[in-house]
């Protein structure tokens, strides 16, 4: 018998040939399952220890905020992505312990809310190495969201701030790049069936060295996508705007001295969690709790439940989503938590605590609880690409359940608002263009969601995206300069697609499209809610319409009018479907899932963008508001007698108020006839199990028992031991129904 005594130098040479024989450094769950901010470092106890002016800290706080301003509108101007262009970008500054500190006003909060992943990994990981180091004038890029992100599209540049030899900050900024060599042109491969289908996957890597881009590193990045020309301008771009903010940042330090930055960026943070807590604190305890639904995998149709419970009790918060979709093991409709939690912190800023600084921090205090495997908090090798499915799910949720909580306060920070419109309805595109250019990217009229009715007032017509709170819906002359899209009919709202109630939700607008000059040219969509409506109302409101993709193929729209000027009177969604007046068209409608296809020169697409959730009762709204809406062409007469039950001439516009009045009074009496005692609907309406012929994903009336629909089978799972849904080829799925029917004719 031997007995193996270890040294402890035995020991510390064992650790150090396994970490530097690692196979693979990724994603690290200790950095990715961890979205609170960090203890104080010993400069920031050191400083904080010594007392902070507070005077001096409001001071330096807003020459930040200006410096990030400013290279906020440096990638705005010269980025060369439409993402740029428009607004779908960020510019953030960071602790030296990689804590999001603050971002530029106006920029996108999850972009820079799920940044600090990757600079977490950086100081683990790279600081320490040899081969790569962490020093003064280099840039690290990074894109995949498995690391911290949003999606593969986003690429952010994140540089170190060294003064007098210290590390004191980090710098970031990002931009929705679009192309970046997926299976489908765009960077937003529906169809993608693993990662490996995502294009290119960064983790957080050098790319810049003495504040110059290493050539060769950007050659390989520049061979791994379609449009070469994108990729390396908006690297420069980002770059030199950090460099800018790098500038700026020095200039603070130089005047106000260390110890000012590193207290402020401390400081900001910690105010910031102080202040949520107090906000936790007011509510009233309780739990309040809300559904939601993505209807599609953007493959086929399938009902995936997001389940959200909100905790509150004394200053402590609880988000629960267990009993969730699970993951899919081969659709791209997946995200990581990490990203997940990155749109809970959007969705908070942007409806909920709009005046709060947008920082990691508003996260912090709040637990957050989901079934490892889910589609929420999806592992291992799940694709990922289309995760802004769930994650603009993620935007939203607070709203139903917090403005339950919030409702009875005698102080709100916000309006009491039903759900945005949850779906960013565009065209992705790729091809080559009219000038010869190989291209794919998005339409920024992804950027025009209509915003959730009001409390007092109608919600806001396409106000911004469900991401982001000031981004621009792009310019169509300038995009027709760039890309062979031709818009037949440009952001014309869409009439009657309304989220109805006391005061309606902001109304969406139509997207109709064609191409011309180019020889190969093709479209996709990703969306859902074509089947289950995407934005849910508020006490009594209705929710948005559902909405899909309708095409007209087989035809020249630019032959048909050269022919006849006259042919089409007005290029609206509704008429064109219904009358159908370009002969030899084929007319069809479909969910808004569709993967990308060819599209021949002047056939037509059309999409919309949807309307927020109407607030309380259609029988409660002002008879005057109803013949606005009429007098603005937002809704037909069937409408606002069918729904809001008016009197009115509808020639003038003239209510009849006394009409009006006994006809509201007779429709709630027969409400009142129809009703029936709760356990009675219950017992009517209440099934043990979700209905057999519906694809359907999720817990039903037992949050630790999930369903799934796998290989065409359903089956039942615990959640603590969920496993991923693996789904059949629709050609396939296809091939079988058409074999089927030919067996049975033979």
């Amino acid at each position: 018998m031997t007995t193996n005594i270890q040294t402890l130098d035995d020991k510390a040479l064992r650790d150090k040939f396994i970490a530097d024989n690692t196979l693979f450094l990724g994603p690290d769950p200790e950095i990715m399952r961890n979205h609170s901010v960090q203890p104080r470092s010993k400069a920031e106890e050191e400083v904080l220890a010594k007392g902070i002016d507070p005077h001096q800290v409001h001071h330096v706080r807003g020459l930040i905020n200006s410096a990030l301003s400013e290279a906020f509108e440096m990638v705005n101007q010269m980025g060369a992505a439409p993402g740029a262009k428009w607004g779908d970008l960020v510019t953030g500054i960071y602790t030296a312990q990689g804590d999001l500190s603050m971002i530029a006003p106006y920029g996108i909060i999850a972009f820079a809310a799920c940044c600090f992943y990757p600079i977490r990994f950086i100081n683990k990981y790279w600081t320490g190495d040899p081969t790569v180091g962490v020093k003064d004038g280099d840039g690290f890029i990074h894109n995949d969201a498995r690391y911290g992100g949003i999606h593969n599209t986003d690429q952010s540049m994140m540089v170190p701030l060294f003064y007098k030899g210290e590390l004191v900050c980090w710098l970031s900024s990002t931009i929705h790049e679009g192309e970046n060599g997926a299976t489908e042109p765009g960077g937003l491969p529906a169809k993608a069936e693993s990662k490996y289908d995502e294009g290119i996957k960064m983790p957080p890597f050098k790319i810049v060295e003495n504040f110059e881009l290493k050539r060769d590193l950007v050659t390989f990045l520049q061979n791994s996508v379609r449009d070469p020309r994108l990729q390396l301008e908006d690297m420069k771009v980002k770059l030199h705007a950090v460099m800018r903010l790098r500038e700026r940042i020095i200039s603070i330090l130089d005047q106000y001295g260390r110890d000012a930055l590193i207290g402020t960026l401390r400081v900001h943070l910690e105010d910031v969690e102080t202040e949520i807590r107090r906000r936790i604190s007011e509510l009233p305890d309780g739990t309040t709790r809300v559904l939601q639904f993505m209807d599609s995998s953007l493959r086929e149709n399938a009902l995936q439940k997001l389940s959200c419970a909100i905790t509150v009790k004394g200053d402590k918060m609880t988000m629960d989503f267990r009993g969730s979709a699970p993951q899919f093991l081969n659709r791209s409709v997946n995200t990581n938590i990490a990203s997940f939690k990155a749109a809970l912190c959007t969705g908070l800023l942007q409806n909920i605590w709009p005046d709060l600084p947008h920082t990691m921090a508003v996260l912090s205090p709040i637990e957050i609880l989901t079934d490892r495997n889910s589609i929420l908090d999806a592992e291992g090798e799940m694709p990922q690409a289309m995760s802004l499915m769930p994650l603009f799910k993620g935007c939203v949720v607070w709203t139903i359940p917090m403005n339950k909580l919030s409702y009875s306060l005698p102080h709100r920070y916000s309006a009491i608002i039903a759900s945005q419109y949850d779906q960013a309805a565009t065209l992705i595109y790729g091809g080559i263009t009219q000038n010869g250019d190989i291209t794919g990217n998005f339409c920024a009229d992804i950027n025009g969601n209509g915003q959730g009715a009001r409390s007092h007032a109608d919600g806001q017509h396409s106000i911004s995206p469900v991401f982001g709170f000031m981004c621009d819906t792009g310019e169509h002359e300038l995009a027709e300069e760039e890309t062979p899209i031709i818009r037949l009919g440009a952001q014309r709202l869409a009439k009657d697609r309304i989220g109805w109630g006391k005061y309606r939700g902001g109304m969406g607008y139509e997207q109709i499209a064609t191409s011309r000059g180019t020889g190969l040219w093709g479209f996709m969509t990703g969306c859902e809610g074509s089947k289950f409506p995407s934005a849910q109302g508020l006490f009594g409101g209705y929710s948005c319409p559902s909405y899909q993709l309708m095409k007209i193929k087989g035809i020249n729209i630019f032959d048909v009018l050269k022919k006849d000027p006259k042919a089409v009177e007005v290029f609206d969604i509704v008429e064109l479907m219904n009358k159908r007046p370009i002969p030899g068209g084929a007319y069809t409608s479909q969910d808004m899932g569709m993967t990308f296809e060819l599209a021949s020169e002047g056939e037509i697409y059309m999409i919309c963008q949807g309307s927020g959730g109407g607030y309380g009762d259609v029988l409660e709204r002002n008879p005057q508001l109803v013949m606005q809406d009429l007098r603005e062409d937002l809704m037909s007469h069937e409408n606002a007698r069918d729904i809001y039950k008016v009197v009115y001439d509808e020639q003038s516009l003239v209510v009849d108020e006394e009409a009006t009045a006994e006809l509201r009074a007779a429709y709630r009496r027969e409400r009142i006839a129809r009703g029936k005692p709760f356990d009675q609907f219950c017992q009517e309406w209440v099934t043990a199990e979700p209905p057999k012929d519906v694809p359907y994903f999720g817990s039903w009336d037992d949050t630790t028992q999930i369903y799934a629909t796998t290989m065409g089978q359903r089956v039942k799972m615990p959640a603590d031991q969920m496993q991923g849904a693996f789904m059949l080829d629709p050609k396939d799925v296809r091939i079988a129904e058409l074999e089927a029917q030919l067996a049975a004719r033979t």
